[in-house]
């Protein structure tokens, strides 16, 4: 199943991102309750020597936020409130890292900031969305929102394993459920899997690989009238999401994603949010270390906001 799913992939720099979301877990997650500018704080001072640890690394477990600002930048002052605000509302959720551009040139450069006060988003190491300029506090607002719900969702990381905690197992319930895959009985792996999570909630393979055969069945189950039925009813989204869904489960990821996000584009309201979530879940189905994941994501922040 994940062979369908599989593009080609820059594996250099999938073993960096793999680095540094081992950093990642590695680390304690961000606190609302840490002094602000602290190590774990949700919101922190960086540097050239800390945008590593702090920015790409944490990344990988929520998304972060850069305030790029300068002392002598009056429409800073108006915006970093604001952000700060909202950051210790967030409560770990997501994490504002500030930037003096002044004290840290290169980082600036490296950047690309044009003018300043400018906010980028980072998500799983990656440039998800931006903005320059002071803004109201309703659109800073919205701005995070929709970065958090396109991206982690909401969920703030638990703490770490220790280092002397043993790998999980292999686990022999999964034996049934990869049988059943590899007769091509996906109603069988369902129901294996679903065994496995009503006695471990939280199974480290079952979740995810559960999501896959229920996408998989519903690619089934719309078949490859799906396209032309969502063509016919623009309007009807259980049709757009039945048509994403074949996509995907015929291994087309980049026109399912393209499917949801022209969907969200020229839609509002309730419907707006039900493709948006369909699409995140795609995302998570397919797996941030895709190198199509990426750009999705960046283009969703960008219809979004």
């Amino acid at each position: 199943m994940a062979a369908s799913l599989a593009g080609a992939v820059d594996l250099a720099a999938v073993q960096a991102r793999n680095e540094a979301a081992a950093r990642a877990a590695a680390a304690p997650p961000p606190s609302a309750t840490a002094p602000a500018g602290a190590p774990g704080s949700a919101v922190i001072d960086v540097t050239e020597a800390t945008f590593q640890s702090e920015v790409l690394d944490r990344s990988f477990q929520v998304p972060v936020v850069l305030d790029l600002w300068a002392e002598w930048c009056g429409p800073c002052k108006q915006l970093s409130p604001v952000l700060e605000r909202l950051a210790a509302e967030g409560a770990g959720s997501w994490v504002l890292a500030k930037v003096d551009v002044d004290a840290n040139p290169a980082l600036a450069q490296g950047l690309r900031v044009q003018g300043i006060p400018a906010v980028k988003a980072v998500w799983q190491g990656q440039l998800v969305a931006e903005f320059t300029g002071a803004i109201p506090e309703e659109q800073a607002r919205q701005f995070v929102t929709e970065l958090v719900a396109a991206t982690s969702g909401g969920a703030v990381p638990g703490a770490a394993k220790g280092d002397g905690e043993a790998e999980e197992p292999e686990d022999p319930r999964l034996d049934a459920a990869e049988a059943a895959l590899d007769r091509g009985d996906l109603a069988a792996a369902e129901a294996a899997y679903q065994a496995i999570l009503e006695t471990e909630p939280e199974h480290p393979v079952a979740g995810l690989a559960l999501r896959q055969v229920q996408l998989f069945r519903r690619a089934e189950e719309a078949g490859p009238d799906a396209l032309a039925a969502a063509e016919a009813a623009p309007d009807d989204i259980a049709a757009q999401t039945r048509a994403a869904d074949f996509l995907l489960g015929t291994g087309d990821v980049d026109a399912a994603f393209g499917w949801l996000l022209d969907v969200v584009r020229r839609t509002a309201g309730e419907e707006r949010d039900a493709a948006r979530q369909h699409l995140v879940e795609l995302f998570g189905i397919v797996g941030d270390e895709d190198p199509r994941v990426g750009p999705a994501r960046r283009a969703l922040m960008t219809a979004l906001f």
